[in-house]
């Protein structure tokens, strides 16, 4: 009976699915054995460009199970804490050098740094073979995108960019209720996050200061326009800058808009405007923006329009339709700031939790008391206290999407966690569909795994570079404060000049892509 059923719906479903997963994956034949593929017992030697910041998580993810050989970062003080941890890793500053020196005891290599040095940094190790995990966004700009998801091609690396909500339970899930008509055509999606935590929107331009002994400025600017030095572009305030970062849209849209991306099939849209922003600055992106992307119709799917906002940080976002009194996006944190799932390990963490074992009901919970604050040996100096106050930002407001069907809605948590029906008293005798998509073993073994030869990680470069490629989109759109219409067939903006001439960076002599 149940396999009469899904035979069914595979068979009414077919042509909803073709295309929205990556060829050969998320299915379950190996796609990659014909190129000399280690076996799964086996393990890689991977090479990290990053050390500190994020790259100590993705470090962290792969050296579970595999080897770290190599480690190279140009700020030896972000750096310390992963480097002690491997001692007889070689380090490096540049990793041109470490490619050069190191490859040939290299299998893989995670590219961790700021965003405008992700395409550089993984395109000269894919050239040598090597496959490559590369941090969201994926890219700075639509044609770094297209250089990257052919690099692929051409190399045959396995790859993979670092958004692990493309990993979890419950964007598979989120699919599969679109897919099975859970809420009819969805022809809306509001997705929105409290980011930016680092300052967007200022009107000056950092000072000039002294470049500390501990770091290589040169190497950290790359391919970037030579300029001087200041504390305000690191260690993460990078990302609000136009020239290195993408603002709060390329931080968390490859996260919170993954599961519309995938149920959705999103592909290329036609337009993308920023229809409001405040705080416009001429070198940061702006303090607050709202970015509508408009998609045509898809196969059997209706077009579809995608709205962003950022610097949400009201306790709990509204939208037109949605039922008033209801948690949209994430749920409510526990004490001390811990989300619910923290208690589950990491690995596990990643998969999210499904709501077919009970259903979440709103409730009133009194305040919790200011949480003890750790001792510290030193005071902090003006820029760590600057940074702890930007991070303390993360806790207020939430992230989440909301999916709006002619016969219902969907939300999600920022990693595609927590998807619901709303109401959610929906939820309490709501059945499933059967799984369409095959789950993810962790998204730093979904990467691994296809390092070894097994089926392509499921945000591989056939699938992150053009998803990455509409949220660039997005930032041109924010930068200029204007509509773009996007012809993705001849990557051409077809009006407005100025912003057709950002869909390909400038690259500093030296540092070419």
């Amino acid at each position: 009976m149940a396999r009469d059923g899904i035979s069914r719906r595979y068979f009414f479903f077919g042509s909803m699915l073709a295309g929205a997963v990556p060829l050969a994956g998320f299915g379950s034949e190996p796609s990659l054995k014909m190129l000399g593929y280690k076996s799964p017992n086996e393990k890689l030697n991977i090479a990290s460009i990053g050390a500190g910041g994020k790259a100590t998580s993705d470090i962290a993810g792969c050296a579970a199970t595999e080897n770290i050989v190599s480690l190279c970062d140009v700020d030896d003080k972000r750096a310390a804490e992963v480097y002690s941890l491997y001692p007889n890793a070689p380090k490096y500053k540049d990793y041109r050098a470490m490619l050069d020196k190191e490859g040939s005891g290299i299998d893989a290599v995670i590219v961790t740094i700021p965003d405008h040095m992700h395409a550089a940094a993984a395109l000269d190790a894919m050239q040598l073979g090597k496959h490559v995990y590369v941090q969201k966004p994926l890219a700075h700009s639509v044609w770094e995108c297209r250089e990257l998801q052919k690099a692929a091609e051409k190399y045959k690396v396995a790859t993979q960019m670092g958004n692990q909500g493309y990993s979890n339970e419950g964007t598979r899930q989120c699919a599969e209720m679109v897919w099975s008509g859970a809420i009819g055509n969805v022809t809306e999606v509001h997705a929105w996050t409290n980011r930016p935590v680092w300052p967007q929107g200022v009107s000056t331009m950092p000072k000039p200061m002294p470049v500390p002994s501990y770091l290589d400025w040169d190497l950290w600017l790359g391919v970037a326009e030579e300029r001087p030095y200041s504390e305000d572009y690191l260690p993460f305030t990078w990302r609000g800058f136009y020239d290195f970062g993408s603002g709060a849209l390329g931080d968390m849209a490859c996260h919170i808009l993954g599961a519309p991306n995938m149920a959705l099939r999103l592909g290329a849209p036609t337009a993308v405007e920023c229809v409001k922003q405040e705080g416009r600055s001429d070198s940061y992106y702006p303090a607050k923006s709202v970015v509508k992307f408009e998609f045509p119709a898809r196969e059997n799917m209706p077009p579809v329009t995608v709205f962003w906002y950022d610097a949400m940080r009201e306790d709990q976002p509204t939208f037109p339709g949605a039922p008033q009194g209801e948690i949209l996006g994430d749920l409510p944190r526990s004490r001390w700031g811990k989300e619910i799932c923290d208690a589950a390990p990491r690995e596990r963490q990643i998969q999210g939790h499904v709501f077919n074992e009970g259903y979440f009901k709103p409730t009133t919970t009194p305040p919790l008391p200011p949480r003890p604050k750790r001792s510290q040996e030193q005071p902090m100096d003006e820029h760590e206290r600057k940074i702890a106050e930007w991070l303390a930002l993360i806790g207020k407001g939430t992230n989440g999407s909301l999916f709006v069907g002619d016969k219902g809605m969907i939300t999600t948590g920022t990693y595609g966690e927590w998807t619901r029906l709303i109401p959610v008293e929906k939820m309490r005798d709501y059945e499933f569909p059967p799984e369409m998509l095959t789950r993810s073993p962790g998204h730093y073994r979904d990467w691994i795994r296809a390092c070894k030869g097994g089926e392509p990680a499921c945000s591989n470069f056939n699938v992150s570079a053009p998803f990455t490629e509409w949220v660039t989109l997005g930032a041109i759109a924010t930068k200029l404060n204007t509509r773009l219409e996007w012809n993705a067939e001849k990557m051409e903006i077809t009006n407005n000049k100025e912003a057709n001439e950002l869909l390909k960076p400038k690259f500093r002599k030296g540092f070419g892509v």
